[in-house]
């Protein structure tokens, strides 16, 4: 038994109501349940109910024995004076305030139904890759797709505060927000932290500064990374080699924050020489990409913004030393775009939205539903136990699922968790 189990009984009333006495035989009705405190202090506040007809407005506190109150000093906390009711599941003793005024207490294991405890335990107890595996095929496909939403939304809430960061940092300058976030999507997930780095040492003035020419951006960005170091003779790396030299002393640029670009195990067309010139080559075409990404809405669109290559050097290479056999643009690929649309631009267009007071849930449901579902673990496994609609939404919100409710245990908080415990 835990007390989020408790916590849960009370706040959806999943008890029989009727007859409800206190340990000492006194008649309790309750009329307000109180307000969920997830923070320090009593479990419930401003709760209102009748003991023996005499009405209390007040606090109530839950734990699994009522000797936990000692256990947790309570009785010397002036936080827990205004409890009106210990709800416990257990009772083996008395409990007092600090004045030493005794708190009803209600055992509350004489009103729950069986079923409910059994459900709850069974699934608790689970060993499986995720607790309700067995019984995840069975979960409404209405209930289903209603929490998935919730959870895309919730998703993307946790992505909004890590934009309100860039955004403090950026004295509120999105182009610089979106810079920050597009590159680091560049990076994807092996050099994601790197390319992060690399764009937090270098302010967004000189991006601006430099936009209007592919090669300064390119000698800038290889530069700060550390990729212009060797030996190469070829008049394209000595160009940029010359360029950093003469950039990094006008705009006094330093780059020891910037971590080490990974190219082990790594598809070639990831290679971080690569996206680096087609993420110079994007700043260069597109002069005013925030004000252009926020007022697009259909995946069409942004694959027409982003279907640029890498510079002319690179179509028969991966690297600055070593000539590919193949000739190639390597223009960027639809499925990576998808992944700079649901990392990048949603979340950007949510926390935009939402900073001017706007709602675009119709907007941004209408566009991560355009995109394929992500192909990843987490997802396949969710989709032998159960056929999902497959699109991008569903994918992100599986991974928020598994993620902060399977592997935390928070069953009695997921909506699918819930429709089990109380099912008969």
């Amino acid at each position: 038994m835990q007390e989020d189990f408790l916590h849960y009984i009370w706040k959806h009333k999943a008890f029989n109501t009727n007859n409800l006495k206190t340990t000492k035989g006194e008649v309790v009705k309750v009329s307000q349940l109180g307000l969920h405190n997830l923070n320090a202090g009593p479990d419930f506040f401003n709760a209102t109910l009748a003991i023996n007809n005499q009405l209390w407005a007040g606090n109530v506190e839950i734990h699994i024995k009522s000797s936990d109150w000692y256990v947790h000093n309570h009785q010397v906390d002036a936080a827990y004076d205004n409890v009106i009711l210990h709800v416990v599941w257990e009772h083996d003793t008395e409990i007092f305030r600090k004045d030493n005024t005794e708190i009803p207490t209600l055992e509350l294991k004489l009103y729950v139904n069986q079923d409910l405890q059994n459900n709850y335990q069974k699934l608790m107890q689970s060993k499986s890759w995720i607790n309700c595996e067995k019984d995840f095929s069975d979960c409404d496909d209405f209930l289903l797709n209603n929490w998935l939403e919730r959870l895309y939304i919730e998703r993307l809430e946790k992505k909004a505060e890590t934009i309100d960061l860039y955004l403090k940092r950026s004295n509120n300058n999105w182009e610089a927000v979106l810079f920050k976030m597009l590159l680091k999507n560049f990076g994807l997930k092996i050099n994601g932290d790197s390319f992060l780095s690399l764009a937090n040492s270098i302010d967004f003035s000189v991006i601006r500064k430099l936009q209007n020419d592919v090669l300064d951006l390119e000698a800038l960005f290889f530069g700060q990374s550390a990729l212009l170091t060797a030996d190469v003779e070829d008049s394209y790396f000595i160009n940029l080699k010359a360029r950093y030299k003469f950039l990094k002393q006008k705009f006094k640029l330093n780059n020891q924050g910037v971590l080490q670009m990974q190219f082990f195990r790594l598809r070639p067309p990831n290679f971080p020489t690569i996206r680096l010139s087609q993420f110079a080559n994007l700043y260069v075409l597109e002069q005013q990409l925030f004000s252009k990404v926020i007022h697009l809405n259909t995946k069409a669109e942004f694959y027409e913004v982003f279907k640029n290559g890498p510079s002319i050097f690179w179509t028969d290479r991966y690297t600055f030393s070593k000539k590919s056999s193949k000739v190639s643009k390597k223009n960027l690929t639809k499925s990576f775009i998808d992944l700079l649309i649901i990392n990048t631009i949603i979340p950007l267009k949510f926390s935009y939205a939402k900073s001017l007071g706007k709602s675009i849930d119709s907007e941004v449901f209408n566009l991560i539903k355009e995109l394929k579902i992500e192909n990843n673990t987490v997802v396949s496994k969710f989709l032998e136990l159960k056929p999902i609609e497959k699109s991008a939404l569903s994918s992100q919100a599986l991974l928020q699922l598994k993620q902060h409710y399977c592997d935390a245990n928070k069953c009695l908080q997921c909506a699918i968790g819930n429709s089990l415990i109380v099912k008969k």
